[in-house]
């Protein structure tokens, strides 16, 4: 399965966060397709486009064992390695590659992806760049969560899953909404979380902020002020505040009143 528009700009935007944290020049990645194989569909600094679609088979290259440890790899001098087999040195030598390190994109205990970086000279890479280059790639497991739980949501639109369930789904996701760091992904799953609200949206519903509305949707879960904050990033005091907040609007007295006051807006599962 080739990545959709959604993968590609959150490999896009990995490798473009991989160059300017760890200064190295070029890097390009993409994802596993069918089978056994990961075809490089993003490329960032390069000279040429030797390395475009090329398919890296798992086991071979530094790729394909990153693939297959499911760790991250690294060679100083990509032509002479001996940790690594050589079938792909044609187009590393094409693009005057000389050290690279190769990063797993991990999602559900399954590599999805690999996200490389390199330099045009033998040096040592390590350290600090492979903390961050794997950091680039936690970017992108996490837009692949995100994706496919929006994709599941959209699909089901809460149809023959449990209203709990739904109500949880939705307060986790929300949580997460505002971490994603991609406005399109963003706004794709805040969409998904809106067809659980769907069935009755009132014309004239009260208006919320939509930290409001993600704290509501915790409350809704079952979540103490404590564990609303710590999914949110916030402090508890910020968690008292919005919900002060959403409970004056929506003319509540208790927080189990604004929770059946936001769903009856329409803004709650």
């Amino acid at each position: 399965m080739t990545a959709d528009a959604t993968e590609t700009v959150a490999i896009r935007n990995a490798l473009l966060r991989l160059r300017r944290a760890t200064g190295l020049p070029v890097a390009f990645g993409g994802l596993m397709e069918a089978g056994r194989q990961m075809r490089i569909s993003e490329l960032s600094g390069t000279a040429t486009h030797a390395l475009r679609s090329l398919v890296v088979t798992s086991g071979n290259g530094l790729g394909g064992k990153t693939v297959v440890l499911a760790r991250p790899c690294v060679v100083t001098d990509y032509s002479a390695s001996r940790q690594i087999s050589h079938e792909y040195d044609a187009p590393v030598a094409v693009e005057g590659l000389r050290s690279v390190l190769a990063v797993p994109v991990v999602v559900r205990h399954s590599v999805r992806g690999v996200l490389y970086g390199a330099l045009r000279t033998a040096l040592p890479l390590g350290g600090r760049m492979l903390d961050e280059a794997v950091e680039a790639a936690r970017d992108v497991e996490r837009a692949l969560v995100v994706r496919e739980e929006a994709r599941s949501l959209a699909a089901e639109g809460g149809a023959g899953v449990g209203r709990e369930q739904v109500r949880e789904a939705h307060a986790a996701l929300r949580a997460l909404a505002p971490k994603i760091a991609d406005p399109e992904l963003r706004s794709e799953l805040l969409d998904a979380c809106a067809l659980l609200t769907a069935d009755s949206v009132p014309s004239d519903r009260v208006r919320l902020a939509p930290r409001e509305v993600d704290v509501l949707a915790c409350v809704a879960a079952g979540a103490t002020n404590a564990v609303a904050a710590e999914r949110l990033g916030v402090t508890p005091e910020t968690v008292k505040g919005y919900l002060r907040s959403a409970m004056r609007r929506l003319r509540a007295r208790t927080r189990g009143e604004a929770v059946v006051a936001a769903r009856r807006a329409g803004w709650l599962p």
